[in-house]
This record gives structure tokens, sequence and C-alpha cells, in this order.
């Protein structure tokens, strides 16, 4: 004899089942990083679509504001992020644009790392008829120097300051803005000068020789040396970096230009599903030929630079990949 109650209840029990399963899989993961343009953006995107291969969905949340972001990640409310290493002491200690937030030592012990890369390096750009031809020629001038809330602007001025010895507000005028408003503000002429991290070869720097002839300026060969170029340079996610003159279109300096590199790592928190973190960590590299046809400086991008600037521990996701697949992974970044 049929017992319909009964069928109709295991049935019931099985759709449940079912959908949860489905649910799981189809979960969405959030995620902030930079604005579209940007090198910590492009490898974001990168990671993210590699991470889809392996059925991780990441919502991309892009034009954030990495200060805010890490502080999002850090408490929870985010799964993934581009993570800036100099902001991790900053948190940690509660010091500049976290000192009136309370809870950012505490929940800086919550940030872990992915992968870390090399993004890029500091441009600063000049248009051809500013009359501004060398660094001295900055004072008087509007200099846009990064955004309102970031780690950027703060880097920009120290690099002027240690070459030139002006100060922002009193030597030259620091204007700081949105990425997308300093394009538009050195392009249209509202200001005279851009110092703008950038990966190298950025188209966004190559449009200003499209129209015109512009100058980046090279760190001077003195200054290279100097103690406090060197501490710069040593600061968690920086370093020195060069390039040729003539990589770009209409740019007049001459010869190699050295300039101060930045570096970032992707970074999740210590609440994020370890199978998660490892699936996306392993489509990553596994798509790596991907990741390198999407962009020609994430071509840098390899096994050897996977902890390049990372000053947080792994994930266990994360380690959990690099230990199967035998990387060489520092001591200092295991949990």
């Amino acid at each position: 004899m049929f017992h319909f109650r009964k069928i109709a209840a295991a049935m019931a029990v099985f759709a449940a089942s079912a959908l949860a399963s489905t649910t799981a899989s189809a979960q969405i993961y959030s995620g902030e990083t930079a604005g579209v343009g940007d090198p910590v953006h492009t490898m974001f995107v990168a990671f993210a679509n590699q991470a889809s291969e392996a059925g991780v969905n990441i919502q991309v949340n892009a034009g954030q504001t990495l200060t805010r972001s890490m502080l999002s990640g850090a408490r929870g409310d985010i799964e993934f992020f581009s993570s800036v290493p100099s902001l991790v002491g900053l948190m940690s200690n509660g010091a500049r644009m976290y000192e009136t937030v309370d809870d950012a030592p505490e929940v800086a012990g919550n940030l872990r790392a992915i992968l870390g890369f090399q993004a890029g390096a500091y441009h600063p750009v000049t248009l051809a008829g500013s009359g501004i031809e060398s660094w001295e020629d900055i004072a008087g001038q509007t200099v846009f120097t990064g955004p309102p809330a970031g780690s950027a602007s703060a880097t920009s001025e120290a690099l002027i300051r240690i070459i030139t010895g002006y100060e922002p507000g009193e030597d030259y005028e620091a204007v700081r803005l949105s990425w997308g408003e300093g394009y538009s503000a050195l392009a249209d002429g509202q200001i005279d000068m851009m110092v703008r991290p950038a990966e190298v070869g950025s188209a966004n720097i190559e449009r200003f020789g499209l129209s015109g002839e512009f100058r980046i300026f090279s760190i001077p060969e003195d200054m290279v040396a100097d103690e406090d170029m060197q501490a710069l340079f040593g600061r968690p996610g920086r370093g020195m970096m060069q390039f040729e003159g003539d990589l770009y279109q209409g740019q007049l300096t001459e010869g190699t230009i050295t300039a101060l590199g930045f570096f970032q790592f992707i970074g999740t928190h210590v609440g994020v599903d370890e199978e998660v973190v490892y699936q996306a960590t392993r489509a990553f590299w596994e798509g790596l030929d991907e990741v390198h046809a999407s962009a020609l400086f994430l071509q840098n991008v390899t096994p050897e630079t996977a902890f390049t600037a990372v000053n947080v521990p792994l994930h266990p996701g994360a380690l959990r990949y690099y230990e199967e697949a035998g990387f060489d992974i520092p001591d200092e970044l295991r949990p």
C-alpha cells in the first residue's frame, strides 16, 4: 500500500537538499578594487575571472578607495579585495586614516593574503608647454598627487619632498581628486602636473602622447642613493623600477626612467571558507596563460613573484594550494 504522505514528505526533503546544494554552488562573494583602467583593477578582475572557472563567483565592485576596502575586508563585510601593503601597518597601529577607527588595530589581525604582484610605477607627468621641464619647476604650480583618502597622495608628496625639498601647501599646491578626475584635470589644463601610479606601458598615460607631447620625470641619478629615497623604496609595497622613456609615444624624457615602483596583493579574511580560497587560488594559477594574455604588465606575474610585497599571513586555502603545487613559501607568511 502506497503512503502518499510519506512519499510527498521524502520528495520535499530531497527538493530542499537539492536547492541548498544549488544555492551553495551559486553563492556570490563580494569583492572590491580600484577604478577601471587602474592596474590593481585589471589584476583583481583577472583573479575574479579565473576564480569563476572554479565556481567561485566574485561580484567586483570597482572604483573603491582601498583604505576602506581593506577595513571592510578585515571586518568580514566583504570576502575579497585589493590590498595595499603600506596600509597594513597603519591599520594595525590605528595611524593616519585609521586613527579615528576604534576597531582598526583589532580587525587588522583578520587580514589574509592570496597572492602578490608588481602593479606598476609612479608616473610624474607634465604636458609639453606647461612650463614644467624639471622637478624644480614644480614650485608655485598645481600638482595632482592622488585621491583625498588614499595612501598614494602621501607617497607622491613624499617623493616630491625628497627630490626638491618642496612642501605641499607651501611651495606648490597639492590637488587631491579621484583618479579619473586627475587624468581629466591634466588633459584640460586645470592642473600643471600629475603624479599617477600606473602600470608600465599604461594606455591612460599613453593617451597624452596621442594628441601631443608630455614628460615623465625620472628620479635623478644622484638621488637614488639618498637615505630618504632608499627609505621610500624600502617601505612596504614600494621599490625602485626602471623602464625606457621611448616606451610611450610622444614622451620627451630620453633614456632610462627611474621610478618609484608599487606592489600590491589580493587579500581576503580569516572567516572565508578554506575550500573557497583554495579553489580560487588554484584556478588563478592554472589559468595563468589567460591572465598573461589579458594585459601586458600581468606577464610579470609568475610563481616566483607570488609573494611579492605580501606582509600578512596567507589564507589557509591559499597556503594549501601553494604547498601542493610546490611553491617556495616564506616562513613568515605561514599562518
